[in-house]
């Protein structure tokens, strides 16, 4: 599997230096959308947005007060080992202690699950169907190459066909009626035109149920979902300050924050004294947390995967730890989900055999109380977890790395 990896990184690099396709988009000051339509209630809420930010944590903080149990669940990117969230999921449904969630945030591959998790329990069966019935399998496959017509390797023609397939009028309606009862469903992109991050409340979104709104809704999860260089960003009209519309450039939410718990404006944030504390934060890592040691090869390809996977795992530790420190200052706990470190899981690896390994694994993770770790409390310091590994022998076989592709270890 890293092999598969590091030929894909390895291709993106060369392809990227050729610099073949690109979006069509003006040079300058971003354009006026002509005939862009918004919709009639934005749902964005950006980080630089002192007023929205504000009143959303306003709101929180009033449910907070009347429901001390408030429940927070997020999602993490992670592309083909979003399989593993979604498994924890339904795991623990059939645990049966999963909570009724007030608020479900996700990022990238945690945003196409996110919907599923909002609407309840009772859409595991389509959950679990969405990450293991093979239509993820032509996402990075030769049909899908147009490195010669985008600014990515592969279109998102079949991402969009996989959001169209899962995203229905009926899920829709549950989303919608979710929302009613002050519950939210969050997702976050990266616009790249102003590198922020972008919140988008995708119940709004589906309350407000005409073509537009639905049309977006779906243009977020695609948007949040595509990884840059492997797939091309997506132009989603934007309403300015101005009250001008404009076509803003939105890709992978993972780009800024591997997770959305709280948004960064936020992350440094206290209780007043006089409001009570409380709550629970669970956070799904599709991928892994821990180091993991070994003598790197000389080979590029090798020095690119493993700099990126020690640049992306040291970003979300420091995610881990803000959040943490938040979760005590505020009186919640937070307990994390995430792949054991010894489980050989690629987040390109997008056939069935794999994702259906990793959705089982994280379903068995989640029947049982392996599944999280608490990190609100002093130790261990979320900053340097221990590595969770499982025997040898209750790792799925396509989750085991084959000897070739271990790391030669140091004597």
């Amino acid at each position: 599997m890293k092999r598969a990896c590091s030929t894909l990184l390895a291709m993106m690099m060369a392809w990227s230096v050729a610099a073949c396709g690109t979006l069509q988009r003006p040079e300058g000051p971003l354009r006026l959308a002509d005939g862009a339509l918004i919709p009639a209630q934005d749902p964005r809420i950006r980080t630089n947005d002192a007023v929205r930010l504000e009143a959303f944590t306003e709101e929180v903080g009033q449910r907070l007060a009347q429901k001390h149990d408030l429940s927070i669940l997020a999602l993490s990117g992670g592309g083909a080992n979003g399989a593993y969230g979604a498994g924890v999921l339904v795991g623990w449904t059939e645990r049966g202690d999963r909570p009724v969630f007030d608020i479900v945030t996700g990022v990238s591959t945690g945003a196409l699950a996110a919907p599923f998790a909002f609407a309840g329990s009772e859409w595991d069966p389509q959950l679990g169907h969405a990450y293991t019935d093979g239509g993820a399998s032509s996402l990075l496959s030769w049909r899908s190459l147009a490195f010669f017509l985008y600014p990515s390797l592969y279109s998102a023609s079949a991402l969009r066909t996989l959001v169209d397939e899962n995203v229905t009028p009926d899920l829709l309606a549950a989303i919608a009626r979710e929302h009613a009862k002050g519950r939210r469903l969050l997702v976050a992109t990266t616009n790249l035109d102003n590198e922020e991050t972008v919140i988008w409340d995708m119940g709004l979104l589906a309350s407000q149920n005409d073509e537009n709104s639905r049309a977006l809704f779906k243009e977020v999860l695609v948007a949040s979902a595509s990884i840059p260089g492997v797939f091309p960003p997506v132009l989603i009209a934007g309403l300015q300050p101005d009250q001008t519309v404009v076509m803003e450039m939105h890709a992978d939410g993972g780009v800024n924050t591997p997770f959305l718990a709280i948004p960064e404006p936020l992350a440094l944030w206290t209780r007043p004294q006089d409001e009570p504390g409380g709550g629970a934060l669970y956070v799904v890592v599709n991928g892994q947390v821990g180091r993991n040691e070994g003598v790197t090869p000389g080979r590029l390809t090798a020095i690119l995967m493993r700099s990126y996977d020690s640049m992306s795992k040291a970003s979300l530790r420091a995610h881990l730890a803000t959040t943490a420190a938040f979760a005590r200052r505020n009186g919640m706990s937070l307990s994390l989900s995430a792949i054991p470190d010894n489980v050989e899981a690629s987040s390109l690896e997008f056939d069935q055999k794999t994702m259906t390994a990793l959705f089982e694994l994280g379903r068995r993770q989640g029947r049982s109380a392996e599944a999280w770790t608490r990190l609100d409390r002093p130790e261990p310091s979320p900053g340097f977890l221990p590595a969770k590994a499982l025997p040898a022998e209750e790792v799925p076989e396509p989750l085991r790395p084959h000897e070739a592709d271990r790391p030669e270890k140091q004597n």
